[in-house]
């Protein structure tokens, strides 16, 4: 038996994003569930014959999902919550896209969706009832290993692992906790294995990424019991027990003593766990070796870690031992080779979920046959290497020199938050409860064709920028109509909130095809950021003032902030994350101090992405914290009192950093809140949150138009926890992604809500009005 291969998850998306468009195709009615149900199929079966072609001997089945996998979990064991009207039987893909998407028609709303560990990708938060009952209500799992076995394939499926799924869960009622409904949980759980394992099935994937997490005794007692009750059901099936995004740490022990046949490590994240697992380590344990990054898109030094692997499998010896990706591939495109336009010297540093895979097959060549058999492709690897560690593109010395120049005062607003208030409130004549939105408007299909053809050279510069001040003209007048505070541009000319910015700096390069789902069929190409930051030229200073001129109403700046332009890019791994942050906070700088120069008054850095850089173990978040906020007040601090300094956060759990989140010193926050339910303010409770906030009303990520009355009962809710002259009202996040016809209502709602609120506040300060 020789090391064997294996994967634990390949983009569902296919390489021209072919689902994105069966889905959106399906939701508008234009085609049946069959023909979307056909091309999922197309889509695995590419995955699964591209990965066999690989070399692949552990190829994953069920890591595939028409929107998110742990919503595909939820449906597996049958935790609908009781709105969806759902009464047993098979799950419909209607009820399935309610889930995640809510449904206008049916007057359902969506499930809450938040952000998978440290990553940008989304998933639907499960919602568990206090007499939640488990049931097998969707044999997907089984159904795709039959599917890939037909074909001639023999999968290794991928499930959730039931504590992992358990601990991502919420419940209504604050009193339960989820690891309470494990003993009801397994039996669903058991019976899939014992349906796998009938059908053939050697090996199932556990994901349990929680062992990355620092856990409590009873998480750790939940892990125990689950999977000691697995072993006993199923005893002749194989379970790979998989952590990723981390290292165990102080769960090592724990993992390694679990009833499980093979280990999987994250040995990118957490290299240094290698050798106490070949020290503790049960002999008969197989050892997946995740060597492979699955979250960067850095071609691997080979032979470096080969030096690591060849003396593992002469000690453990070749049956014991697997190697793959840190973990599921699912966060880096696909194939390098649609890349037709990328420097080639940048490309070739380069690997994608295909080449990554090739990697792992050249290790395994080398591992089984000797590295002479493979020695072409070490050296090419090599020169890679050295080349990309070499060259001029990488290093600016006057960036470095501009970097060590960074004083605490540049850190710090020149007045306190009360007197910065009053100068703004002078200066721009809010009322109570001003209303705004975060920053993009509808991305529709003019707008797209306008773009793709000022791409390929068929519009002219001066004609496309005469379509895009016609939409600007369009939005401003319409805000101004509706009667909105603060007003924005729309952002018609961007097609990415990070890769808009991207484009336009040094030390960045992007993709024409490098695309990452981060939720259902919003994909995102996220930049590469390859050397030092700076900023040649202004970036948004054309259409900010533009946008101004229309209108005596202030206009919002829109920039995004460093966190966010380092998080949601893939990163340089040659210096440490905070410097590239840094670099990034100061080229940002000019563009707020040019905007401010311009007379633009309002200006917001979205950081929607700070939460998400959180070390997963709390023992490290102090560090990043401390670095984060300094990058975000390195850009933001530059400015006078008058100027109002926003940020928006969305889909992020961020109570518990909430001191962090004040030490940033924004003027105003805008957060996602509706789908919560204002949960998320729950944090001002016990902390007095000193500036302002926009607590979200209006769930941009589903169709639905929320009425007045659902609006102004959120904002009474986020009166009991915030001062009227504390609260802005917005949406959740930007209405890029939605239709005019879905955001217009929505908004004259949201206005009329704001007035409604306005009308309590004086009734309350003059009660003698309302008799």
């Amino acid at each position: 038996m020789s090391v064997l291969i294996g994967n634990l998850g390949f983009p569902r998306i296919g390489p021209k994003r072919e689902l994105k468009f069966a889905l959106e195709n399906f939701w508008s009615g234009k085609t049946s569930e069959s023909t979307l149900l056909e091309v999922g199929r197309a889509l695995r079966k590419a995955n699964w014959a591209r990965q066999h072609a690989l070399g692949i001997a552990h190829i994953p089945s069920n890591d595939f999902s028409f929107y998110d996998h742990v919503l595909d979990t939820s449906v597996m064991v049958g935790a609908i919550p009781a709105v969806y009207g759902w009464k047993g039987g098979e799950v419909p893909l209607e009820l399935y896209f309610a889930m995640a998407r809510g449904s206008e028609t049916r007057g359902l709303p969506a499930l809450e969706m938040t952000k998978w560990f440290d990553t940008n990708y989304h998933y639907m938060v499960p919602e568990l009832e206090a007499n939640q009952t488990f049931r097998l209500a969707s044999t997907k799992p089984i159904d795709e290993y039959l599917e890939a076995k037909a074909l001639g394939y023999e999968t290794r499926p991928v499930l959730l692992g039931p504590v992992t799924y358990l601990k991502l869960a919420k419940s209504k009622d604050k009193a339960l906790n989820p690891l309470d409904w494990l003993e009801g949980l397994l039996p669903v759980y058991a019976e899939v294995l014992r349906r796998l394992h009938s059908h053939g099935a050697q090996w199932v994937q556990m994901d349990e990424p929680v062992l990355s997490l620092e856990l409590d005794e009873a998480s750790q007692g939940a892990l125990r019991r689950a999977y000691t009750a697995l072993a006993e059901e199923v005893p002749g099936l194989k379970l790979l027990l998989t952590n990723y995004f981390g290292g165990y740490g102080e769960n090592l022990e724990l993992a390694l003593s679990l009833p499980v046949a093979g280990v999987h490590l994250d040995l990118v994240r957490a290299p240094g766990e290698l050798e106490p697992v070949l020290l503790k380590a049960p002999r008969e344990l197989t050892l997946s070796l995740g060597v492979i990054d699955g979250r960067n898109v850095w071609r691997a030094n080979l032979s470096a870690i080969l030096e690591r692997l060849e003396p593992v499998v002469e000690a453990r010896g070749e049956e014991r031992v697997m190697i793959a990706p840190s973990c599921s591939l699912l966060h880096v495109p696909i194939d390098l080779s649609l890349e037709t336009a990328l420097d080639p010297e940048l490309k070739s540093w380069l690997a994608f979920a295909v080449q990554k895979l090739e990697e792992l097959s050249i290790l395994g060549r080398a591992l089984n046959q000797g590295r002479a058999a493979v020695k072409d492709e070490l050296a090419a690897s090599a020169a890679a290497v050295a080349a990309r560690r070499s060259s001029a593109k990488i290093h600016d010395p006057k960036v470095q020199e501009r970097l060590a120049q960074v004083t605490p005062e540049m850190t710090r607003r020149k007045s306190p938050f009360p007197l910065r208030r009053e100068a703004q409130q002078a200066h721009l004549g809010l009322p109570l409860f001003p209303t705004t939105t975060i920053g993009s408007f509808p991305q529709t299909g003019e707008v797209r064709k306008a773009r793709a053809a000022f791409s390929r050279g068929e519009l002219s510069t001066a004609d496309y920028t005469d379509f895009l001040k016609s939409k600007v003209k369009e939005a401003v007048r319409w805000q101004e109509e509706i009667g909105l505070d603060v007003l924005v541009h729309g952002e018609f000319e961007r097609n990415d909130m990070v890769q808009y910015f991207a484009e336009q700096l040094r030390g960045y390069a992007f993709t024409q095809h490098g695309w990452v789902q981060s939720y259902g069929s919003r994909y995102v190409r996220p930049p590469i950021l390859f050397g030092d930051v700076s900023r040649p030229r202004p970036m948004t200073l054309e259409w900010a003032s533009y946008a101004q001129s229309l209108t005596s109403k202030p206009v919002k700046g829109m920039l995004t902030g460093p966190v966010t332009m380092l998080q949601w890019s893939f990163v340089r791994d040659d210096l440490p994350r905070e410097q590239v942050c840094r670099q990034i906070a100061l080229a940002l700088r000019d563009e707020v101090a040019d905007l401010e120069r311009a007379g633009i008054r309002v200006i917001q850095i979205d950081e929607p992405a700070l939460r998400e850089g959180l070390p997963l173990r709390r023992s490290e978040w102090e560090g990043y914290l401390a670095w984060a906020v300094e990058c975000f007040r390195l850009c933001a601090s530059g400015v006078a009192d008058e100027t109002q300094i926003h940020t928006h956060m969305c889909y992020s759990e961020f109570n518990d950093i909430i001191e962090s989140i004040a030490d940033m010193d924004a003027d105003v926050i805008s957060i996602e809140a509706s789908r919560s339910k204002m949960e998320l303010l729950e944090a001002f409770v016990s902390y007095r949150y000193p500036n302002q906030i926009g607590p979200g009303i209006y769930d941009i990520h589903s169709p639905r138009v929320p009425p007045v009355a659902e609006m102004v009962e959120l904002l009474e809710k986020a009166q009991k926890h915030l001062a009227p002259d504390q609260i802005w009202i917005n949406p959740d996040c930007g209405l890029k992604t939605r239709k005019w016809e879905e955001v217009k209502p929505a908004l004259i709602n949201l206005v009329e809500a704001a007035r409604q609120l306005r009308r309590q506040a004086e009734l309350s300060l003059n009660p003698q009005e309302s008799l």
